[in-house]
């Protein structure tokens, strides 16, 4: 019998992160998260929590150091892990910037660096990064969370020339809005208008978001990489 594949996603305590972690723990893979807290109710058998900050780099390379010392591998690294916030220009003060950038830009950063060194020894990996449609809809009101993400996709692109020659991809997703916690501050008439913005009419699902992750991470997808898929139908 093959061993599981061993996936790492950051951001599981709830939302997107933790449906995640449950999709690929159903599809038999083993399961690394993490998170400012434990997952409540726990994840099943094969999950294995870590609880800290994304940005920290001496925290995150602990991770690593533990995920090497258990599976001696990685197979994929989803970096889900975000932080946003909607807030005119004039009314955006310093800390929700820096937590922002901190989070969705250095966490990113510091995860794909590590998950890199681990799986350049393998000679493969797969590493998938969460964007959002914001960006490319160029959202008012939402000036640094766009932003960090531009950021993310700029990484993702330039990482997937820096790591093919180790047979690493690195690709990434933009869902249009979720019902979770993420978004549950967003207003109901907002969520409408960007709606009609996109080709499909409708929220996305947790289902969308696995489907093209799934997609990303198969072992066939070894020629896929720098690319950035949006939801919904949004160019």
């Amino acid at each position: 019998m093959a061993e599981a594949r061993v996936a790492l996603i950051t951001g599981t305590s709830r939302g997107i992160g933790r449906g995640l972690a449950e999709y690929f723990l159903a599809e038999g893979m083993t399961v690394i998260g993490c998170g400012r807290r434990a997952p409540d109710p726990p994840l099943g058998e094969g999950y294995t929590h870590h609880c800290l900050d994304v940005a920290d780099e001496a925290a995150v390379k602990g991770l690593f150091r533990a995920l090497r010392q258990q599976h001696g591998r990685l197979d994929v690294l989803i970096n889900n892990a975000g932080v946003a916030g909607m807030n005119h220009l004039l009314l955006t003060p310093i800390p929700q910037v820096e937590r922002m950038l901190a989070t969705n830009v250095t966490g990113t950063f510091l995860f794909c660096r590590e998950a890199a060194k681990l799986m350049q020894r393998a000679g493969r990996g797969r590493i998938v990064n969460l964007t959002t449609v914001a960006t490319p809809l160029r959202l008012a009101g939402e000036a640094i969370y766009a932003s960090s993400k531009a950021a993310v996709e700029s990484l993702t692109r330039i990482l997937a020339h820096e790591l093919g020659p180790f047979g690493i991809t690195v690709n990434a997703i933009g869902p249009t809005p979720i019902p979770t916690a993420l978004t549950a501050g967003v207003p109901e008439e907002k969520l409408q208008e960007l709606t009609k913005r996109q080709a499909i009419r409708r929220t996305a699902t947790l289902d969308d978001v696995a489907n093209v992750v799934k997609f990303f991470i198969s072992p066939a997808s070894d020629f896929i990489t720098g690319q950035v898929i949006y939801l919904g139908g949004i160019s």
